[in-house]
């Protein structure tokens, strides 16, 4: 089941406070809100699925920690992009200055910064095509670098800011580029 979209606009606009308080009540539902200010419900994952994006996080953690140049982020944070959605990446990485020179209210709450880098993992029953206007989303916004990985069919498409789209099919590992310099993603236990 891909993600259930419920509008509240005409009767109710929603401020980020409120959406967070409302992800808070609700911890068993994942949440994010488009710019137009539809909420998004997302199913919860199947044991494989979260052990995949758990190896895939803790690829990326283990990496920062080493290198200190920013901070990396699970699936269970959310980002307040500048065009006034929120959304919630499967793994996320934020340049350390970026990220100082946010508030301590700010980094408690959802984050209002679009992260430097993101990655969506694509299960069976997301929309492809839904993820990838989140992927694009993501690059308007401000990120440099994403990955849509589609676990399924073992192609990744790794967009870049102001390139098109690049199509890999069942690489064995991937590199972070110059944006996440030294980091590579060893597909080993994400496929």
């Amino acid at each position: 089941m891909d993600a259930l979209t419920i509008n509240f606009a005409p009767v109710l606009q929603i401020t980020d406070e409120q959406f967070f308080q409302l992800c808070q009540i609700n911890e068993l539902i994942r949440f994010e809100r488009n710019a137009d200010g539809t909420l998004l419900l997302m199913p919860l994952v199947g044991g494989l699925t979260s052990n995949r994006n758990a190896n895939l996080t803790a690829q990326l953690g283990v990496w920062n920690r080493d290198q200190s140049i920013g901070i990396a982020f699970g699936s269970s944070v959310g980002f307040i992009l500048p065009n006034g959605a929120v959304r919630s990446p499967d793994a996320s990485w934020l340049k350390r200055d970026r990220w100082d020179s946010l508030t301590q209210e700010q980094k408690e709450k959802f984050p209002p910064v679009c992260p430097d880098f993101v990655v969506e993992l694509r299960f069976d029953t997301d929309c492809l095509i839904r993820l990838q206007n989140k992927m694009q989303e993501y690059g308007n916004n401000g990120a440099r670098l994403g990955w849509l990985i589609d676990l399924e069919t073992r192609q990744v498409e790794i967009y870049r800011s102001g390139r098109d789209v690049e199509l890999l099919q069942s690489p064995t590992s991937l590199s972070g580029e110059d944006i996440l310099s030294g980091f590579v993603l060893n597909f080993e236990d994400i496929w």
